[in-house]
């Protein structure tokens, strides 16, 4: 079952965000709070959304958090997911599927035209996984990121 996160679910997202991160070996980037999941998604003016993967008996199998981006070339949004996670012992068992179709879903609705998403290149699994579903590789795109240091040095002026 696929449902909409709701407050009560955050502190089940952010041990699930902890698990995503230390299986990217990259626990340590891992810095969001509770609260700062909680804000994202149930503030005032949401930033974020979060869809729930349950068993058949109320069990958290896995969830995805989403936003929306804008493509200037076809004058639509799209959906950028950027966590999608099953727990190990529910891999296999169709949620991850299931998580992908409900943001299909969505942007077929609502007319958006883009699911997109970025997979670590040694993730094999998933690469494979993606790829079964028809989703493909944008090899000619590079992601680029400012963070830490070199994001306050722009912001103050590139100095």
């Amino acid at each position: 079952m696929i449902r909409t996160a709701t407050p009560a679910d955050v502190p089940v997202i952010h041990a699930m965000v902890r698990e995503l991160a230390e299986y990217e070996k990259a626990l340590d980037e891992a810095r969001a709070t509770e609260a700062q999941l909680h804000e994202a998604l149930f503030g005032e003016r949401p930033a974020a959304f979060a869809h729930i993967a349950e068993t058949a008996e109320g069990e958290v199998a896995g969830f995805c958090l989403w936003f929306l981006n804008f493509s200037t070339w076809r004058g639509v949004h799209g959906i950028y997911l950027e966590d999608l996670y099953v727990r190990p012992e529910h891999r296999g068992g169709g949620y991850g599927k299931a998580l992908l179709t409900q943001l299909a879903r969505i942007c077929v609705e609502r007319g958006y035209e883009r699911l997109e998403w970025s997979v670590l290149d040694w993730n094999a699994p998933s690469i494979a996984f993606y790829e079964s579903l028809g989703a493909r590789p944008q090899d000619e795109w590079t992601v680029y990121r400012l963070t830490d240091g070199a994001l306050g040095a722009l912001g103050a002026g590139g100095e």
